[in-house]
């Protein structure tokens, strides 16, 4: 029988925590060998399967620039029938949304950048024209109506700019917001946020008008501050919270960075905290252990790597 926390209620958290599974998409972007469609499709009815309702499917991006999610096409149709699950897919330009629309996707996201550099880098775009890319793309979504996200990289720190001041992200954050994003994601790009500067964010988005409701964090555990940042989230009232299914994934501009948080260990911190997330970590953590055997290595989430001791 799998282990589980005793779950020890903390004061001022949400009930509740929708989980955004980002194992398919993020997680599996930058894998160098190819995984076949069908163990993707796999993964994401497992994933279903475990609880989580919302599954980042694919992202529709040129096949040159992300190679191993070439095949959004093939894999969405295959999945896009599961029964009460959200499949949001990545979308970076009116062509991208295009191929997303056709297919039938009810949910996508679009992935901005808080400073110039890793717009640079990872957009080849200033960031307001970046911005101006996706502002058309934004409105036509919204008028098919079709969900919104908006990822914001680099809200805390950038490899060649170093710490981002807060009044850079909320003016990008206000941004997207103003052009129509449903949501948006904060995410820790490199792993450098601590728990203070992330309330700090939290509360000058919330000064600026962007309410907490339409916020979720994304955090990389580079230097082991993921769980204790996304705890800090949930204590300003944030109820949405990325996470990779065993850590699948990363960022490439950063060297040392160890990966997303992993969905596992959320789930475990959060069944402590008393918090429902409808996930089943049992079958959660079977999956990312017949995912860790897909891909030739061991998944580095410590929750996958105690709980499937404890099995054997």
């Amino acid at each position: 029988m799998t282990a589980l926390p005793m779950a020890v209620p903390a004061p001022g958290l949400p009930a509740r925590v929708r989980i955004h599974e980002v194992g398919p998409r993020d997680g599996l972007q930058n894998e160098k060998t190819a995984v076949p469609t069908e163990v993707k499709a796999e993964f994401i009815e497992r994933l279903a399967d475990a609880g989580l309702t919302t599954v980042e499917a694919t992202s529709f991006v040129h096949p040159k620039w992300v190679p191993q999610l070439a095949d959004a096409e093939r894999l969405f149709p295959l999945v896009r029938g599961l029964p009460g699950v959200r499949l949001p897919v990545l979308v970076p330009n009116q062509r991208g949304l295009d191929r997303a629309l056709d297919l039938g996707a009810t949910r996508v996201a679009v992935f901005a950048s808080a400073t110039e550099s890793f717009a640079k880098a990872n957009l080849n775009r200033t960031l307001d024209e970046a911005l101006a890319v996706f502002e058309p793309v934004v409105a036509r979504a919204r008028a098919a109506d079709v969900h919104v996200r908006g990822y914001l990289s680099m809200c805390f720190g950038d490899p060649w700019e170093g710490a981002v001041p807060v009044h850079q992200v909320v003016r990008v954050c206000t941004a997207l917001r103003d052009m129509g994003c449903d949501e948006l994601s904060l995410g820790d790009t490199i792993g450098v946020a601590t728990p203070g500067h992330v309330q700090a964010l939290l509360s000058a988005l919330n000064e600026a008008g962007v309410p907490t409701d339409v916020l979720g964090v994304h955090f990389h555990d580079t230097y082991g501050q993921a769980l204790a940042n996304t705890l800090a989230a949930l204590q300003h009232g944030v109820s949405t919270v990325d996470a990779s299914a065993g850590g699948l994934g990363g960022c490439p501009y950063a060297r040392s960075a160890t990966g997303n948080l992993a969905t596992e260990d959320l789930v475990w911190m959060l069944q402590g905290l008393g918090i429902d997330t409808g996930v089943d970590l049992a079958r959660l953590t079977a999956t990312s252990v017949w995912m860790a055997g897909q891909l030739g290595r061991p998944s580095p989430s410590r929750t996958v790597k105690a709980l499937s001791h404890q099995e054997q």
